[in-house]
């Protein structure tokens, strides 16, 4: 499979009353007939599966209730595939060589088309790493090399922010704004607030900003803000 995305440690928002559920899909990937594929949700420090079924001859299904909109991952084992919108509606799940998709319920669609655009970007991050050797071998001098591939990772990281703020302040209101944002706080070395987040959490109204991993992570990443100004001024005092 192409990419994993990204692990998600993402807790449930309420939506709705119950609702039903019907996950139909498809996999061209030979490896996963006979294996069972689990939709699993994070509860407390674990996750639990909700739902399994066998891929059969390249094709499973899965169909439930639950009581509301929740973001999930699905699993074949203990290894991570994709994450996925269980809302109600008939969802469709395409797995293959070249990546994986999700569509057929209004957040699963508006996912999908994030997901794709964050690929695209990564897809981009791949060639700037290219872009040194490849600079080196058409006889470009070093500081040429450093300038180019410096610019092409800033236009990326701008790239990469911008689409990740628009579509959680597009969100803000459902389970992908929470979902997106705490997706970027993983991909984090450590709990910490960048101008971008400031932004986001600024404008977010309070149901988000209130959300319970939401106001962890808030917690300690202005807390690592502080000692790490705390540690900036002891330094230059000493």
């Amino acid at each position: 499979m192409k990419k994993n995305c990204f692990c998600w440690v993402i807790s449930a928002l309420c939506a709705s009353c119950a609702s039903e559920y019907c996950i139909e899909g498809s996999s061209t990937v030979s490896r996963l007939d006979g294996r069972t594929l689990y939709v699993k949700v994070p509860q407390a420090s674990e996750w639990v599966c909700i739902d399994s079924s066998e891929v059969v001859h390249g094709s499973f299904r899965m169909e439930g209730r639950v009581d509301s909109t929740v973001i999930a991952s699905l699993f074949v084992g203990d290894d991570y595939v994709m994450p996925l919108v269980i809302e109600q509606g008939n969802i469709q799940l395409n797995i293959d060589n070249a990546g994986m998709t999700v569509k057929g319920t209004p957040l699963n669609n508006r996912f999908n088309d994030f997901m794709m655009k964050k690929n695209a970007l990564d897809d981009r991050a791949y060639e700037v790493e290219r872009t040194e050797s490849r600079m080196i071998m058409d006889g470009s001098t070093p500081e040429e090399v450093r300038r180019e591939v410096e610019r092409q990772r800033r236009q990326l990281g701008v790239d990469v922010d911008n689409l990740a703020k628009r579509f959680i302040q597009e969100n803000y209101d459902n389970v992908l704004g929470p979902g997106v944002f705490l997706m970027f706080c993983n991909g984090l070395p450590y709990p910490m607030m960048t101008p971008v987040m400031e932004e986001i959490i600024g404008g977010a109204p309070e149901t988000f900003r209130n959300h319970p991993q939401i106001k962890d992570f808030l917690h300690l990443a202005r807390e690592n803000m502080r000692k790490m100004e705390e540690l900036k001024r002891t330094s230059v005092g000493g």
